[in-house]
């Protein structure tokens, strides 16, 4: 791979994240302030819906018969209009799920085109991928920083930021017709809708699989609540510049990836998902007390922010790496898409809706009780993790240091 190459895929990731990222951190803060405080979760279990349709669309139409960089530009000016449009539509619940829902069907399936581009030009992926996807982190992280110190005035709080990942995804639609060629690979004839989904490779699993499957299903639930409402309880509790505050997150995002092999040698896979699942239970703790009547108590705020990096990396990505080792090669990637189904598709779904129920039960968007809102996903991740050290049995008896690490998922 040429640095020529190396460049333009890191900047290909670095607009696919930072498209992202710059809407859809602060977007639930500006849906509070526009009105629809009591909707804001079910807005974003679009996520969780396109996040299911997704492998659908990839799997039936963009790897057997377009080229990824073609589908993805296309994908992605489409994205761009689709922003647009959200911008525009103020207090209607029902119109901003359904642009939401359109922007996300248009986004999800951009994922994994984007690693397929970058896979099919590297020349050692175990190698190379991991420096070439972490611009994708750095590109969320710049998103948030530009959000909160560029824009003008408060910009989470209006409608700047999903301008502003217009304007990204309008750009990057266009670059990525210039990115590497990457025909379709899985050639014609029928496609089975239980192959795309992953269901045919998981038929003969143990219970070690379903454990774990079941157990990062059941921790979406509490990561929704992070992922929906930490900016609105940033701001509600007087946070300066919150889209900036979180990229604590992503920092440690990277930090706590490139420990995994310290982790999985020192206390094992069964190990490592344990302390990430126990890492949410307690960052929820703390922020259910990192503020009192008079404003945030910052140190805690911190360091609830930076225990993301603990709770993503050591359930989500542990997951995705226990998954790829347990799986013969060729059943590997149908088994990471049934993985990616009940986690980002139904347990993304369930948590968003979750979360939207508690919320709405705990006060009105703006005056919302926090510290009982943090208090029951800390509650609910800490019994999941009880259950998950009780239940999963890794025959394999651990994963040595060795074993390849992938780079956080945002």
């Amino acid at each position: 791979m040429t640095n020529g190459t190396r460049a333009r895929l890191s900047l290909m990731m670095f607009l696919q994240y930072g498209a992202w990222g710059a809407w859809f951190v602060p977007f639930a803060t500006y849906l509070s302030r526009t009105g629809l405080q009591d909707s804001v979760g079910t807005i974003y279990s679009a996520q969780g819906w396109a996040a299911i349709a997704a492998p659908l669309f990839v799997g039936a139409v963009a790897d057997r018969y377009f080229a990824a960089e073609k589908v993805m530009g296309v994908l992605h000016l489409f994205a761009a209009v689709l922003l647009f449009a959200l911008a525009q539509i103020g207090a209607d619940a029902g119109l901003m799920f359904l642009a939401t829902l359109g922007v996300l069907l248009a986004f999800m399936p951009t994922i994994a085109l984007s690693n397929a581009i970058a896979l099919n030009a590297l020349s050692d992926s175990e190698r190379q991928f991991p420096a070439i996807r972490v611009f994708g982190t750095i590109g969320w992280i710049v998103a948030g920083l530009v959000v909160s110190f560029v824009l003008p005035g408060q910009a989470e709080r209006t409608a700047m930021p999903i301008l502003l990942a217009a304007g990204i995804s309008l750009v990057y639609g266009l670059y990525s017709f210039t990115l590497p060629h990457t025909p379709p690979t899985a050639g014609g004839g029928k496609v089975s809708i239980g192959a795309l989904l992953g269901l045919d490779a998981i038929r003969t699993s143990d219970r070690s699989f379903w454990v774990l499957i079941v157990c990062s299903m059941l921790m979406m639930i509490p990561f929704s609540f992070y992922n929906v409402y930490a900016n609105p309880f940033l701001d509600d509790i007087g946070m300066d510049n919150p889209a900036a505050v979180q990229t604590i997150g992503q920092v440690s995002e990277v930090a706590f990836v490139l420990l995994l092999p310290l982790f999985f040698r020192w206390v094992g896979i069964k190990g490592v998902l344990f302390v990430g699942m126990a890492a949410w239970a307690v960052r929820y703790f703390i922020f259910a007390n990192a503020f009192t009547a008079d404003g945030p108590i910052e140190p805690l705020v911190y360091l609830g922010l930076a225990l993301h990096g603990v709770g993503f990396d050591f359930v989500f990505v542990a997951a995705t790496i226990w998954v790829g080792n347990h799986f013969a090669k060729e059943a590997g990637s149908r088994a990471q898409s049934f993985l990616a189904l009940m986690t980002w598709g139904v347990g993304y779904l369930i948590g968003s809706n979750v979360a939207n129920a508690v919320q709405v039960g705990a006060g009105d968007g703006l005056g919302t009780d926090w510290h009982g809102f943090w208090l029951l996903p800390a509650g609910f991740a800490a019994i999941t993790a009880v259950a998950f050290l009780l239940l999963f049995r890794d025959k394999r008896g651990g994963m040595g240091a060795g074993e390849v690490v992938r780079a956080p998922s945002h």
